[in-house]
């Protein structure tokens, strides 16, 4: 039984990271929709605004809670509870902490307000990309990953993430 509820929480997981990874990317290209002349503007907010909601409600929001629901399965089915999993379910409650960022910014574009630019939003992004890799190294490395490697890690995958936006972002001016 373990094995098929764990199969389903990897494959709600990964519909979820795909969610959250392509909602950001739309809230970029609605943000940058309001640097359109008109009827251009209109045109594509409308579009993204169908395509953001039903991303958001059809698949990001489903799968984050089937991926707790099959997570907390997968928790009762245990004999113990190990080290490496309460970092990671602090890495997870910081992820839902993001996700729930996420769901602000969406209630915000739905009414058509854009605190946010298309840069903001670009480097926002990247954090699912750091929970993405700081929740997989724990569970295939476990006990076997030095904290503080683990931390150099992270802080050079950000430092990598923030350098390649800004090379990005000097590309598209020069463009």
């Amino acid at each position: 039984m373990y094995n098929y509820v764990k199969a389903l929480h990897i494959i709600f997981i990964v519909t979820w990271f795909s969610g959250m990874f392509y909602i950001v990317r739309l809230f970029i290209y609605n943000t940058e929709a309001g640097e359109k002349e008109e009827p251009a503007r209109t045109i594509l907010h409308d579009q993204f605004a169908i395509m953001i909601r039903r991303l958001w409600m059809g698949i990001t929001w489903p799968s984050a809670v089937l991926t707790l629901v099959f997570g907390g399965w997968m928790w009762s089915l245990l004999q113990a509870l190990p080290g490496w999993l309460l970092i990671k379910l602090c890495f997870v409650a910081g992820l839902y902490v993001y996700h729930f960022t996420l769901h602000a910014i969406y209630k915000q574009q739905m009414q058509g307000v854009f605190k946010y630019t298309s840069q903001q939003l670009r480097i926002w992004n990247e954090v699912a990309t750091i929970f993405l890799v700081a929740i997989v190294m724990l569970v295939v490395v476990k006990q076997n990953m030095s904290v503080v490697w683990g931390l150099t890690g992270l802080i050079l995958l950000v430092i990598a993430l923030m350098s390649a936006i800004k090379i990005y972002k000097i590309v598209r001016a020069k463009r």
